[in-house]
This record gives C-alpha cells, structure tokens and sequence, in this order.
C-alpha cells in the first residue's frame, strides 16, 4: 500500500517541477517581449542558461502566444527537429539556400523546404537575440559556401553538423558535438541571450 502512495507522491512533486519550469519560461518570454534592450550573458547569474528557448519549447511558445517570426538573413544559423529528439543546423546563405553537412558526409546546399524534409522537425528555428534579430555572421556564411561539395568522414558525436557550423564561425578544432553546446557557444560568440525563434518562410 505504501508504494503506491510513494508513487503517487513523486508522481505530483515531477509535476509541480515541470509547471514550475513552464511558468519560469513564461516569465522569461513576457520579459522578453516588454524590455527594450537587449539582453546580454554578461549579466546572468552563475546558473542560469545562456539559452533562453530551444526549439522543442518553442511550441508551448506558441500555445501562449509567445512566439515570434523571424525572416532569415544572410549568415543565421537554422535548424529544426530531427528523429523527435535532435536537431540538425544549417547556415542560412540566402536566396532560401541553407547549407548543410548531411549524415553522409557530403556539404551541400539545399532549399528550406528540403532542409525540412525527411526529418521529423515541421519548422525551421534562427538563432536569435532578445530583440527577435538574427545572429548573422556573412564571412560564416561564405565560409560555408566555399566547402560546398566537400566530403568530410561524418560521425554523429565527433563530426556532425554542428561541429561543422562552428567551424564555419571559429577555424579552431572545438570539441563539439551537441546542439546545446552549439548554442552556448554561439551565446557566448555574440554575447547574447539565445533565443531559437521560428523562421518566417
């Protein structure tokens, strides 16, 4: 009888985290969306995010009318959803052209909507300020277009498409190899607050 009752009780306190996480996300964006600066990691306290929202939270974002578009310019890192629990980036090099390392290994350019296809993500996100302004870097972007049709030996922790998107920003070899380290990365590159804002078509 007393585990169920343990259950039930740990059951009811993963909810209250959970609500409690959402309301501070909620916070976050009607902050967000009343400041007039914007915001900087300098000013962060010692734990918290340099990532204000991620792609995957951009839906509750949109359920509470938090969301916001963004047109794409030239240099913008993009991604979007990949397999329900990774996400696959891109530099956005205009004329609806994202260039991309794909899983076999080959740079290419491709159209957003074929950025989008086959894969299970239904939008495409910008990296962002708190201002709803592209963080763009165009000598990344023609860094990016200059490897195009390059092979390189693609492995999905140790040379992925992040690495490769980091790379086009930093000539540094960086250990990186997941899309949260990419955007404390690019938030510390502009000194910024991230956030991942859905991409006008």
């Amino acid at each position: 009888m007393a585990l169920p009752l343990l259950l039930l009780g740990a059951a009811a306190l993963s909810a209250l985290a959970v609500q409690e996480l959402a309301d501070d996300r909620d916070n976050m964006l009607r902050k967000r969306k009343n400041s007039n600066k914007v915001e900087t990691i300098e000013h962060l306290a010692k734990y918290d995010s340099p990532v204000a929202t991620y792609p995957s939270e951009i839906l509750l974002s949109l359920a509470n009318n938090y969301a916001v578009d963004v047109v794409p310019k030239i240099g913008a890192i993009v991604c979007c959803g990949l397999g329900g629990i990774l996400d696959h980036t891109g530099i956005y090099v205009g004329d609806n052209t994202i260039v991309e390392l794909s899983g076999s290994g080959l740079v290419k350019a491709v159209s957003m909507e074929r950025f989008l296809a086959e894969r299970s993500g239904k939008q495409i996100f910008i990296a962002c300020d708190s201002k709803a302004q592209p963080l763009v870097n165009k000598l990344a972007a023609q860094k990016a277009v200059e490897q195009l049709f390059n092979y390189y030996e693609y492995d999905v922790i140790s040379n992925n498409c992040h690495r490769f998107i980091w790379q086009c920003f930093e000539q540094r070899d960086d250990d990186l190899s997941t899309f949260k380290t990419l955007s404390y990365k690019i938030a510390e590159y502009y000194n910024r607050i991230v956030y991942w804002d859905v991409c006008k078509s």
